[in-house]
């Protein structure tokens, strides 16, 4: 028997977070793995009366690509991809991996290469349209059992986890989500207007200029679950150190231990615990890589561990995230980027203050 909670998030993601309209043309970026919630989505957006285009990625074609593709082909900007992202009203991606390791073996500076051309091609378009409103976007995760050897759980309870996280099992999840934008729109209400962030403490002692920048809400129109306030910093703006305790993961391979320093918004030294030689190969993307894209603080205290899925644990209750690379128009930024990377850090021994007024202490909001 089909679990309701698919079926509930499929409404969620078709009603709720991307308002689908009758008429309107949805990219679903999809892997076979996530054929229960795909056939759910589908139904929804048929009945709403949208064009469904599908994109239903081959479990392992990733890695035969990195490893086997010519310059040409790691350069090469489908047609394809073009169209879709420049003209559709909506994108939904489903995450729904069969193995989280499949390109552990991968060279990073042939991601790099196509992160830098192919990609930021694609990227640039995104971040313009969605800014303007234009296209409206969600990004969700169907748990595998890769996914949840991943997060050190059982398929049973990785799914818990996952429903849990969404509210899934709350007979009305969208009131909940409607809920949290309040609560976070009572924080961006108090930092609106502020010009200068100081965050210190264990693994942070830096600052960063959000001078005229706009911080966003995030419960659960864009990624979904959520949980999260962010924005962009002044690109020049940030100094000083920053550790994340937690590994960063980037197309599943693992970095940790990271330390970066800052002077005047750029990246001028990194250091890594493990895989310094992909640290250093993503931060040199491109001319825009090495400066930060966002300034995230999660929100959700209802995600208790890190999964190492980055979806759940840019929210943990508890920690910020920084990015590097390209910024979010929405939010005023202006760095261009074929790179847009997370990092966490765990701010349950720290401070933030802005102008002088203090903000969030020891893992948790104040004011």
């Amino acid at each position: 028997m089909p679990d309701p909670r698919v079926t509930r998030l499929a409404k969620v993601l078709i009603h709720y977070s991307l308002e689908l309209k009758a008429g309107q043309e949805l990219f679903l970026w999809t892997s076979p793995l996530a054929d229960e919630l795909n056939l759910a989505v589908l139904e929804e957006a048929i009945k709403v009366g949208a064009h469904v285009d599908v994109s239903n990625e081959i479990p392992g074609a990733k890695e035969l690509f990195f490893k086997y593709a010519s310059d040409a082909q790691l350069d090469y900007y489908s047609p394809t991809a073009k169209m879709r992202v420049e003209t559709f009203d909506a994108l939904l991606r489903i995450d729904a991996k069969h193995n989280t390791r499949s390109l552990s073996g991968v060279d990073p500076e042939r991601m790099a290469r196509y992160r830098s051309n192919s990609y930021s091609q694609f990227m640039k378009t995104y971040m313009e349209r969605t800014a303007k409103k234009e296209l409206n976007w969600v990004i969700t995760v169907f748990p595998t059992t890769a996914m949840a050897q991943e997060a050190d759980m059982s398929l049973p309870d990785y799914r818990e986890f996952v429903y849990g996280a969404g509210m899934l099992n709350e007979d009305d999840p969208v009131a909940v989500w409607r809920e949290e934008g309040k609560k976070q729109q009572k924080l961006i209400d108090w930092l609106n207007g502020r010009k200068q962030a100081v965050l210190k403490g264990e693994n942070v002692d830096m600052t960063m200029s959000v001078e005229g920048r706009i911080f966003v809400p995030a419960s659960g129109q864009n990624n979904f679950p959520d949980g999260e306030i962010y924005t962009s910093p002044i690109e020049d703006s940030a100094n000083g150190w920053i550790r994340f305790r937690y590994p960063a993961i980037y197309d599943g391979q693992e970095i940790h231990d990271i330390e970066l320093w800052f002077e005047d918004g750029k990246v001028v030294k990194e250091k890594a615990g493990k895989n310094q030689e992909l640290l250093t190969a993503l931060l040199d993307t491109d001319a825009g890589s090495r400066f930060l894209g966002e300034w995230g603080i999660g929100t959700n205290y209802g995600i208790q561990r890190f999964t190492k899925n980055l979806l759940f644990d840019e929210k943990i209750g508890g920690t910020i995230h920084l990015a590097v690379g390209a910024a979010i128009l929405e939010a005023g930024g202006k760095n261009e980027s074929g790179l847009h990377w997370d990092m966490i850090c765990d701010m349950h021994d720290a401070e933030v203050t802005l102008d002088g007024d203090l903000f969030y202490k020891d893992g948790k909001p104040v004011i």
